[in-house]
């Protein structure tokens, strides 16, 4: 079996309002219009895909904010995200792995990110056999040829797949292929499925 794996909200715990925090702090812009105001739209997407700069993405998404911020400042903001590793799934993919099974992580992320979380969460790649990542691929959940992608390169067929994500979206998509995908609404859900 192939089982693939969403890094946030999956593996590692993540929270947009930590980031907004942070920006709202360095701008004097207050929280609730910049939670207003940010959206996961065209430049969110374009950066995921790798099709930006991440210098390009932080000048958008502050033009669309209206605040202004170093750098410097989006980047400090931009890696709050991270909360926490969920210690649990880590265990349930080494177990998967001794078991003779395929473990991959698929997300949509970007540079900057990639950048941060292997220094802080070493455990999510060690525990991985591969790591296809949106900004490498061109590519994002939940189009369907990022799925395509992923069971070409595995060899394996829908069937034969276990996808767990925290998008609903994602989700759907993943399953109109018939893939066996898995809405990660809390931490209990892999645990559970596994128990």
């Amino acid at each position: 079996m192939l089982y693939i794996f969403d890094l946030g909200n999956v593996i590692v715990d993540i929270d947009f309002k930590r980031v907004l925090g942070v920006w709202s702090n360095f701008s004097g812009m207050p929280l609730a219009t910049l939670s207003e105001r940010f959206k996961m739209g065209d430049v969110f997407q374009q950066h995921e895909r790798g099709t930006i700069s991440d210098e390009e993405f932080a000048a958008r998404l502050c033009d669309e904010m209206a605040i202004a911020l170093s750098f410097e400042q989006f980047e400090l903001g931009w890696q709050a995200i991270f909360v926490g590793l969920r210690p649990e799934v880590i265990e349930q993919m080494k177990k998967l792995r001794t078991m003779g099974n395929r473990v991959v992580v698929l997300s949509n992320t970007n540079r900057l990110h990639s950048n941060y979380w292997p220094k802080h969460y070493p455990e999510v790649e060690a525990a991985s056999d591969h790591m296809y990542l949106s900004q490498d691929l061109g590519m994002r959940k939940p189009d369907a040829e990022i799925y395509r992608y992923v069971l070409e390169k595995e060899g394996v067929a829908p069937g034969d797949v276990v996808f767990f994500d925290d998008n609903e979206e994602n989700v759907v998509a993943a399953q109109a292929l018939g893939i066996r995908a898995i809405l990660v609404t809390d931490r209990d859900v892999v645990p559970a499925y596994f128990a």
